[in-house]
């Protein structure tokens, strides 16, 4: 089976797009998002219709759960300011399709489990960076395949037990690469193909200023940071 991996979107809606068609060029029996939907930029209504109608097996993440609850007290000031925004402008089915969605996700395939976690098995909200990743993390999901999200960096780790792999971000990419991130991870052959996808940062950056979103979240989206 091949599954495109999506992560942190954050209502980056020109970003999913330029990675959807990537996914579909490429082809991909399935689309899974691991978390993040809303939270930094201005189309989170468009983003969750986009992957609502694209029927994506989508989980999710610690901005999505602000977003429905308010509670943006571990956030710093600029992503509390986008979930102030972000709960303001939610439509009832945008806020429906959240409260649907689980916290983390597994499904079997013919090669085994694959488990999808916003942040580890051990805590939603964990930050499991590249250079951390290791084989207690697959053994703890007792999953074949172990997808997460959160970082904003990709990494794939593969060990005797099985694969760990992060697609690292659709919306706002933190490794100085300021392309769309997404990864295709095919389970036959337990190989992951990482993928970057160019899209209009300068619209985004634009809508940024235009809709009174703080001026920062459009300044660090041309550096990747």
């Amino acid at each position: 089976m091949r599954i495109a991996l999506l992560a942190d979107v954050h209502a980056n809606l020109p970003a999913l797009e330029a990675v959807l068609r990537d996914v579909d060029n490429l082809g991909a029996d399935q689309i899974w998002v691991a978390g993040d939907l809303v939270g930094y930029h201005p189309w989170p209504n468009e983003v969750v219709r986009v992957l609502k109608d694209r029927k994506v097996r989508a989980i999710r993440g610690n901005h999505d759960r602000a977003a429905l609850t308010g509670d943006t007290s571990w956030f710093n000031e600029l992503a509390a300011a986008a979930i102030r925004w972000t709960r303001v402008v939610l439509t009832p089915a945008s806020v429906g399709y959240l409260k649907f969605l689980e916290d983390r996700t597994r499904a079997s395939t013919a090669e085994g489990v694959v488990a999808m976690y916003h942040g580890s098995p051990r805590n939603d909200d964990e930050y499991v960076m590249p250079w951390a990743a290791d084989e207690a993390l697959v053994r703890m999901a007792s999953a074949s395949f172990v997808v997460l999200g959160h970082t904003h960096l990709p990494m794939a780790y593969t060990s005797r037990y099985g694969v760990l792999v992060n697609p690292g971000s659709v919306g706002q990419p933190r490794d100085r690469d300021p392309r769309a991130a997404w990864a295709l991870l095919d389970t036959w052959t337990r190989g992951v193909l990482q993928r970057r996808v160019p899209y209009d940062v300068g619209a985004v950056v634009a809508e940024i200023h235009k809709v009174g979103l703080p001026p920062e979240l459009a300044q660090r989206l041309p550096w990747g940071v």
